[in-house]
């Protein structure tokens, strides 16, 4: 089974440069910005609304990503929004929230619906981020329930930056090895014109259709056992 599934005709949608695991679900209406990376054991299960993720963020091995409904109690419901390069670490639940731009969450941090997390913001391992908290930009919050710890001087907030920009290298290396396993976009169809595809064997400027007849019409490959 491909770690991409549909749900209710909404089929997850990938920019260019992504790399899904193969050991991780992502269903329904989700989008991955450019050079996103989801890591082992990681589910994103969208069925009762929509998850955003922006470029360069990492979701880290085993985390829970989902969404909240439509109810008398929540009319809009809550989709999940994840901003530009945003580390989510390992084992952490992602559940109806926003977070923004290169922000940090710990590992083992859970962040509950209605919760936002603003750019340079970071949510220490473990803690928990209660329904409709909002963690101000550049502010450390630990402990469950988390609370402001301090402020997060320069350093901290380069590090931020650090992280996003590690994991996107790292994705590059897994794309390049003949074990990685990497979506397609000219078979996810999200963008017109010659492929821009994270398949680290796409021919350059290779023409859609010309890629998805190589590539044996396959949503993905792990190996280069397809090549003329």
């Amino acid at each position: 089974m491909t770690p991409l599934r549909p749900f209710r005709d909404k089929m997850p949608v990938v920019g260019a440069r992504v790399y899904v695991d193969p050991a991780c679900t992502i269903i329904g209406d989700v989008e991955l910005a450019d050079d996103v990376s989801v890591w082992p054991g990681t589910i994103i299960r969208v069925d009762v609304n929509f998850v955003r993720i922006g470029a360069r963020t990492n979701v880290q091995d085993g985390t829970i990503i989902h969404v909240s409904h439509h109810s008398p109690y929540n009319k809009a419901g809550y989709p999940t929004l994840i901003g530009e390069g945003v580390t989510v670490g390992h084992g952490c639940i992602i559940h109806a929230c926003s977070i923004g731009d290169y922000s940090l969450i710990g590992m083992g941090a859970c962040i509950l619906d209605g919760a936002r997390v603003e750019k340079h913001a970071f949510i220490g391992a473990g803690a928990v981020v209660g329904p409709g908290k909002v963690v101000g930009e550049g502010e450390l919050w630990v402990g469950n329930p988390a609370r402001p710890a301090r402020t997060l001087s320069d350093k901290d907030i380069e590090a931020l930056h650090y992280s996003a920009d590690h994991y996107v290298r790292l994705k590059d290396e897994y794309l390049g090895s003949a074990f990685g396993l990497s979506l397609c976009s000219a078979i996810v169809g999200s963008r017109p014109g010659p492929v821009e595809s994270p398949c680290p064997w796409t021919h350059a400027g290779e023409d859609p259709a010309a890629h998805l007849q190589r590539c044996h019409r396959r949503e993905y490959h792990a190996d280069a056992r397809h090549l003329p």
